[in-house]
């Protein structure tokens, strides 16, 4: 694709990036063919070769748009599109580049500032998004559906960790809102590692990823919250931890990208690129190691739900299958399992309708096999999912532990 950026657009940051990721597509439209919001709108502007042409004309220095802003809001960033591509454009951070330039062209209704400010100041913090959950459940027969279906129907309480014992050591990522919607996930991990003799440093000085902010357009507050983890887990990585675990995909992907992202930091990037090296998603730990020794009986029937972030993003679409078919779980086929549930971060708040539409596809694919439950690799697609009210929806390492002798 021929570009012409404007003097503008090419004083941005990113701006050679973008320009590389513009040229490298080749207006195929085979990334439509994948794409939910295509699927469901039949809008060209709401495809991911629509949104270049849109992001294209913006950094030409054409008029931006509420419009614009529309379509580009729109988008799940579930990339889907990238996993479809045959030319390899890096759509999610093209997409970066073009909602922080929309942004700051064009001013957002009160409704949606207020919405995006109340998100960026309550899921990012643990303790009290906690509280108002705990809060919420109290209140539940007082709230409207629309915030009913928002809380969990059964939260499982923690079970006890087991003390750090072991030589091999890693780091676990402790999340936002999942200490709060499904606090035993965590507490699971750390059983099933230490079955199989690894132990888990608990770092307290670590918080959100920062992916909150970061897609949320607050991109350099995002950013920041990425050099806080990084300051926090330094320590440790130096003492030798082998790695740094995400049990939600969507924090992983992001933690994996902290190289990419502080590339430019000469104050980070060479650690942001040691941190993103040893990032892990769980299923990535387990699926190396001598799974025999977790003792598990099998005999509950599952449906998968794979989470765009670990699919797309991190490229692990199958890991968690094979690990749940070698511990002997039956599986069920799940039709039209590379597209999105519409959880997508706070998609499901900022975009509710076409999130409601996404989930009740993906939920109708995930139910045809009858399978006793649902689960999943994200604390995002776990409560979207599990708010339906259907088929339960848990993380997929809870079976795992309490299937263990």
């Amino acid at each position: 694709m021929q570009t012409n950026l404007s003097e503008q657009a090419k004083r941005l940051p990113r701006a050679e990036e973008a320009e590389r990721i513009l040229r490298s597509c080749v207006h195929c439209g085979f990334c439509n063919a994948t794409c939910p919001t295509y699927q469901l709108l039949g809008d060209e502007l709401d495809g991911p070769r629509g949104r270049i042409y849109l992001i294209k004309q913006m950094l030409e220095g054409n008029e931006v748009t509420a419009k614009t802003q529309q379509h580009l809001d729109r988008c799940l960033t579930c990339r889907n599109c990238e996993t479809t591509c045959p030319s390899g454009v890096q759509y999610h951070n093209l997409l970066d580049i073009g909602r922080e330039v929309a942004e700051q062209a064009v001013p957002r209704p009160l409704n949606e500032r207020l919405l995006r400010q109340g998100l960026r100041a309550v899921v990012p913090r643990p303790a009290l998004f906690k509280a108002l959950t705990q809060t919420g459940l109290a209140l539940r027969p007082l709230l409207p559906a629309t915030l009913k279906a928002k809380l969990p129907r059964e939260i499982h309480p923690a079970k006890p960790r087991p003390t750090p014992q072991h030589a091999r050591r890693v780091l676990m990522l402790e999340g936002c809102v999942q200490p709060g919607l499904s606090p035993n996930t965590n507490a699971a991990t750390a059983r099933v590692l230490d079955r199989l003799g690894i132990s888990v440093t608990p770092i307290r000085e670590a918080g959100c990823c920062g992916a909150v902010d970061y897609h949320l357009n607050a991109q350099e507050a995002g950013l920041q919250r990425a050099r806080q983890n990084i300051d926090a887990w330094w320590p440790a990585i130096e003492a030798g931890a082998e790695a740094i675990v995400q049990t939600a995909s969507g924090c992983g992907a992001f933690v994996k990208d902290y190289g990419h992202l502080l590339a430019g930091d000469p104050a980070y990037a060479s650690k942001a690129a040691r941190v993103s090296a040893l990032a892990k998603d769980l299923v990535e730990v387990l699926q190396s190691e001598q799974l025999e020794q977790l003792q598990v009986r099998a005999e509950q029937r599952l449906a998968f739900h794979c989470p765009c972030t670990l699919q797309h993003a991190q490229k692990l679409g199958g890991a968690v299958e094979g690990v749940l078919t070698r511990l002997g779980f039956g599986l069920t086929a799940v039709p039209d399992g590379h597209l999105c549930c519409g959880s997508a971060g706070t998609y499901s708040l900022t975009q509710p309708e076409l999130s409601r539409q996404l989930r009740d596809n993906k939920l109708n694919a995930l139910e045809s096999g009858k399978p006793d439950a649902i689960v999943t690799a994200n604390i995002g697609c776990q409560s979207h999912l599990d708010g339906a009210g259907r088929t339960p929806v848990r993380h997929w390492i809870e079976i795992v532990e309490e299937a263990m002798s």
